[in-house]
């Protein structure tokens, strides 16, 4: 993000508002590499072309806030992959980590990664190190450490079933797991921060958190996310596109001032169990109508929902999730041409 826009986010946060409206999106692997017309194994393993499809996005919508921004990322596989997950890439398809916990006994012997050295988070940074001096030069910053949450992470080195059974069945388990992919997340967190002091917000992507109830969630997901969002940084950003309603009352709780839903509750509702303390980024269905619908289909869907807020304050209008893969130009401009009616 630019000075400018960082500034104008900020401000959105602190309950300021600004014209036009603002318009946001997360993009990654999932969206950026085929709209830029290369597949996604190129866009993994050649620095010049993650550099040059994170500069044309930029470029071609020059007004829209885009998350985290220069993602320096491995899909699924980048947070995995320090603790000795096989992962795997096929060309032009999401990587997957493989499972490495079998059994709750196999999480004694699981070693806390040293995210200086170990899987991909190497080549994490290094990628943004090189790409740095011409990223600024073109007028951004690299604004947020970045990592999927703990309980995503769970999910991943043991299968989502199997964490959540895990969870109900041998709390203890759960919660050693948990304190070591905690730790491991804070110093990869505190890593990024380090390398580039123009950090200054933390983004966690985790939707293992809407397969919960209030008292599971309460006592293995609101403990470690506070720790985690416990940096002095200005925003905190969550992106959690599955089942909200019982989280969504916690997010002040946690730290969280900036939300990335999915498109199954209103703005409107989320104001309401947030007390209005939080700002949106959302919120219309990103596969069907962004993707899947014409650029009229996506200007309607877009002024409904603009329409529809009684309080358009702490509000970046975007999908509800990610990017979605063949989201096409013109449904972005009919987007944001809707989002500023």
């Amino acid at each position: 993000m630019t000075d400018q826009q960082w500034a104008a986010l900020k401000n959105i946060i602190n309950g300021g508002m600004i014209q036009p409206a603002p318009v946001g999106f997360v993009v990654d692997c999932p969206w950026l590499p085929n709209w830029y017309g290369i597949k996604i194994l190129d866009y993994f393993t050649n620095d010049e072309l993650w550099l040059k499809a994170n500069l044309k996005v930029l470029n071609d919508f020059p007004d829209v806030m885009f998350f985290p921004g220069f993602w320096s990322e491995f899909g699924m596989c980048t947070e995995p992959s320090a603790f000795g997950v096989r992962c795997t890439f096929p060309e032009n398809e999401f990587p997957y980590a493989h499972t490495l916990i079998h059994s709750a006994d196999d999480i004694d012997a699981l070693s806390i990664p040293n995210v200086k050295t170990d899987g991909l988070l190497p080549f994490v940074l290094n990628r943004l190190k090189l790409a740095q001096p011409r990223l600024e030069a073109a007028g951004h910053k690299i604004r947020f450490a970045v990592s999927r949450g703990p309980l995503n992470i769970a999910s991943y080195l043991m299968g989502s079933t199997e964490f959540l059974t895990m969870m109900m069945m041998q709390p203890e388990k759960a919660h050693d797991l948990l304190k070591k992919i905690t730790a491991y997340l804070k110093d990869w967190l505190h890593l990024q921060m380090a390398t580039f002091p123009s950090i200054d917000g933390i983004f966690l992507l985790d939707d293992i958190i809407g397969f919960m109830g209030e008292p599971e969630f309460c006592e293995f997901g609101l403990p470690y996310f506070k720790e985690l969002y416990d940096v002095p940084v200005s925003v905190k950003f969550l992106h959690n596109d599955a089942q909200c309603r019982v989280s969504a009352p916690f997010l002040p709780e946690m730290g969280v001032n900036l939300f990335n839903m999915g498109f199954d509750i209103t703005l409107n509702d989320l104001k309401t169990l947030t007390r209005n303390k939080v700002t949106m980024l959302g919120n219309i269905p990103p596969r069907d109508v962004l993707a899947a619908g014409t650029p009229a289909d996506v200007a309607r869907v877009t002024a409904e929902l603009v329409k529809s807020l009684s309080d358009r304050s702490r509000v970046v209008f975007s999908c509800g999730g990610g990017m979605p893969p063949a989201v096409s130009t013109e449904n972005i401009n009919a987007f944001i041409r809707a989002a500023r009616i």
